[in-house]
């Protein structure tokens, strides 16, 4: 019977091997791109680098770029390694199950708190950052907890999108997400990552950097002034938590930004306004008197680097209005003329996007799809927008027809988790421990939304 087993082990190897001879390699380089991978440099490592870049796109469940590298890598028709190793692959792809893209949950964060004693002093903003923000602490725990409980990081395109049919009709599809048993997609989202004169002195990060090796950081002012660059947002802190769990990501993926744009973008201000000096409000005001210096067109070049090397690491970017605007509450000459602000003063900065993330989360309609009735749908539409999202407290909520997608998200704040603590909401449970990620920091109780 042993021999037996060994005989029928040797005989799937082979029929294995023989798949992946036979199987049609499509996009290395994109695949190798998704993970933030350069085919120069992989086989500039020789064997040795290829198996190991190979290894690091299938920890991310990238199967069809690692076989796509090991085969199109020299050497690998005579390489009993190389070969083992893609069989090895392709028979882990085809134990994957493909996700029902309407059951994956989308969570967003605002800027995370880096320094509680700061953002917790008893002022005026103290109530409003309890209820919309998260500690550096919590988020930390809540990646930690989402990783062990098999949670896997998904663009918000890996969901679905355009297809062309025989005829050149465009229309949005669902895409297939292949994950292993037990791995669970979710969607992830970071609201106003401008980095606002409000937050100033309060505990934030102040912008978007990049380092010596072009990652995303954050420049961060100490209350005493020292000034560093390091993991004091989400950016970074996900970016390195993924570096050390290629796992806990599908394909290198990365979370949308939202931005709007009227402090300007990435923590650099690059309003028009600065510019010209019109229409100012009185932070604008007192950030040009505090720094004579300004040099808008520096500010704007600096803007467009760090926004270029979130694109390249992975990020996405979103509108959530250039005002901040409530999209149901709004007039359709408001939409249209914030849109334009959007479109001439955020996108030529980190380009166009077919993503709106609603401010407030308030949505253009109900539940209900949207028909060619909504103006403001067709105006957005016609604008490029694809891709709308809204807040919902359901566990997952997406909506795909043959023009959109429409997905809720989930906040993960101190509103909602202080309430899912203390009343037993129960809207956090399938993702984390609340009580075991609360930060002992936040003033309590947490005031409920509008107070």
């Amino acid at each position: 019977m042993k021999d037996r087993g060994v005989i029928l082990t040797g005989v799937c190897l082979l029929l294995l091997l023989a798949a992946v001879h036979r199987y049609d390699i499509q996009g290395t380089e994109d695949n190798a791109g998704e993970a933030g991978i350069s085919q120069a440099a992989v086989q500039a490592g020789g064997k040795k680098g290829v198996m190991e870049q190979a290894k690091l796109l299938a920890a991310g469940y990238d199967y069809d770029g690692a076989v796509s590298l090991l085969k199109k890598s020299p050497g690998y028709a005579e390489s009993k390694e190389m070969q083992e190793a893609a069989a090895a692959y392709l028979a882990r792809k085809e134990a994957c199950r493909p996700a029902d893209v309407e059951e994956i949950p989308h969570i967003f964060y605002h800027s995370l708190i880096a320094d509680t004693s700061r953002a917790f002093d008893g002022d005026s903003k103290e109530g409003a950052y309890n209820q919309v923000m998260t500690t550096i602490s919590e988020f930390t725990k809540i990646m930690e907890q989402m990783y062990e409980r098999g949670y896997v990081l998904v663009r918000l395109k890996d969901l679905a999108g355009e297809k062309t049919d025989e005829n050149g009709r465009t229309y949005m599809a669902p895409k297939e997400i292949l994950l292993p048993e037990g791995k669970k997609p979710f969607v992830l989202s970071v609201d106003d990552l401008s980095y606002y004169h409000y937050m100033d002195g309060d505990g934030f990060a102040g912008k978007i950097v990049l380092d010596g090796d072009g990652r995303p950081k954050c420049q961060y002012t100490a209350a005493d002034g020292t000034v560093t660059v390091g993991d004091y947002d989400v950016v970074p802190l996900l970016d390195s938590f993924l570096r050390e769990h290629p796992d806990g990501a599908y394909k290198g993926a990365r979370g949308t930004i939202a931005l709007t744009g009227y402090n300007g973008v990435l923590g650099y201000r690059t309003d028009t306004a600065y510019e010209t000096g019109e229409n100012l409000d009185e932070d604008q005001k007192k950030f040009l008197e505090a720094n004579p210096d300004f040099n808008f067109e520096h500010e704007v070049r600096e803007a467009r680097a760090a926004a270029e090397g979130l694109k390249k690491d992975g990020w996405e970017f979103a509108s959530h209005t250039w005002g901040h605007l409530r999209a149901y509450s709004c007039s359709y000459q408001q939409m249209v003329e914030d849109t334009r602000k959007w479109k001439t003063r955020v996108a030529p900065i980190v380009g166009d996007t077919d993503v709106i993330i609603f401010a407030f989360g308030e949505d253009i309609g109900d539940w209900h799809p949207y028909t060619q009735e909504n103006e403001k749908y067709r105006f957005l539409k016609s604008q490029g927008y694809r891709y709308f999202c809204n807040v919902d407290s359901n566990t997952s909520w997406v909506q795909i027809t043959d023009e959109y997608l429409r997905q809720g998200r989930r906040n993960v704040d101190g509103y909602r988790m202080y309430y899912d603590m203390t009343e037993g909401t129960n809207k956090l449970s399938d993702l984390f421990q609340v009580g075991e990620v609360f930060d002992p920091a936040r003033p309590v109780p947490v005031p409920p939304m509008g107070e």
